[in-house]
């Protein structure tokens, strides 16, 4: 995939007008509907049966997030706390991800999350914040991601979220840590069963067709307050990827990844990064809502051969956004 890097993103500039008029009009947030069948514009939240939040702001009044005090001085809770809820709105956590491969065939790579905090005239301070490590002996692909190093004695300690695939990696569910509740797990009866953070579903391509991978990211709709609720389901049918294949999109913001477009010039599929992906790959992605195509929720892309970045916004957490750029690393049977 080629990369636009010095070309800059358009702002829908009479689209955010509109925003503000609405929301001067209501007294309350635009909301979208969280339905990707039309591109349906902006409604108030009394139309919806439930409001699903995403604002829109321009692209002047996006910040880079800063840690408020040093990640050395937060206490395990208020990490856990921090990677568990969505980011401010009208913030940007710009991240690098590095990858480390090991085992046979090297086939259970390592991957460490750091925050990169912009420093005029310096290289971005960057601050660890979570790792994974793809499991050994597992049927299809699963990941654990921990708050600390996976070197270190207590990374087991320090589990908050897992990703599972499908048998062939077409699908992908991430959950906080917990019980599954869909096995016995008596070694587990004590623990909380697992909040459900979002879910993956990759286009499968049985043709074998060449070209960027199509996915579907599934996330639980936000309230008027721009929080997340608790989301456990116990049934197959009311998990995000059960609800979406009946076509009960209620309370479920359906997110895509843009399109990138065919360019003669160099005979290659381009999309816009702003600087921040330097190697094409088929890896490589961004995430939207159909209703608003240049608000990028988060991106992902390759950098060197095992160094990436990872950017995001509200409405995601730093685990929803590390788990789905998870799924881009894992190999897909009938996607590629």
């Amino acid at each position: 995939m080629e990369l636009g890097e010095n070309s800059r993103p358009s702002v829908r500039r009479s689209n955010y007008n509109q925003y503000l008029q609405t929301r001067n009009a209501t007294g309350s947030n635009v909301s979208f509907n969280g339905s990707t069948s039309t591109l349906s514009q902006p409604v108030a939240p009394a139309e919806l049966l439930r409001a699903v939040v995403v604002n829109r702001p321009t692209a002047q009044m996006i910040e880079t997030f800063r840690f408020s005090k040093p990640r050395v001085e937060m206490t395990e809770q208020e990490v856990i706390d921090f990677v568990m809820n969505p980011v401010p709105q009208g913030q940007k956590v710009l991240c690098k991800i590095t990858r480390s491969k090991e085992g046979f065939g090297k086939l259970y790579p390592q991957y460490e999350l750091y925050i990169e905090e912009p420093i005029e005239n310096d290289e971005p301070r960057r601050t660890f914040l979570l790792a994974a490590k793809k499991k050994k002996n597992s049927k299809n692909s699963h990941y654990v991601i921990t708050t600390s190093r996976l070197d270190s004695a207590a990374s087991s300690k320090k589990i908050v979220g897992k990703v599972r695939s499908n048998f062939l990696g077409t699908a992908f569910v991430m959950y906080s840590n917990g019980r599954s509740p869909f096995k016995r797990e008596p070694e587990l009866s004590d623990m909380e069963i697992r909040e459900e953070l979002g879910a993956v579903v990759y286009d499968p391509n049985i043709l074998g067709f060449k070209g960027p991978r199509k996915m579907t990211v599934l996330l639980l709709g936000m309230t008027k307050n721009g929080e997340r609720p608790e989301f456990r389901p116990t049934t197959e049918s009311q998990t995000l990827i059960g609800k979406f294949k009946n076509g009960d999109h209620r309370d479920i913001l359906i997110l895509h990844n843009k399109s990138p477009q065919w360019n003669e010039e160099t005979q290659s599929y381009v999309l816009n990064f702003n600087g921040r992906v330097t190697m094409a790959s088929v890896k490589n992605f961004q995430i939207v809502h159909d209703n608003d195509l240049d608000y990028i929720i988060m991106q992902f892309g390759r950098v060197t051969e095992e160094t990436f970045t990872m950017d995001f916004m509200y409405p995601m957490c730093p685990l929803q956004a590390f788990s789905i750029a998870l799924t881009s690393f894992d190999a897909k049977l009938a996607c590629e």
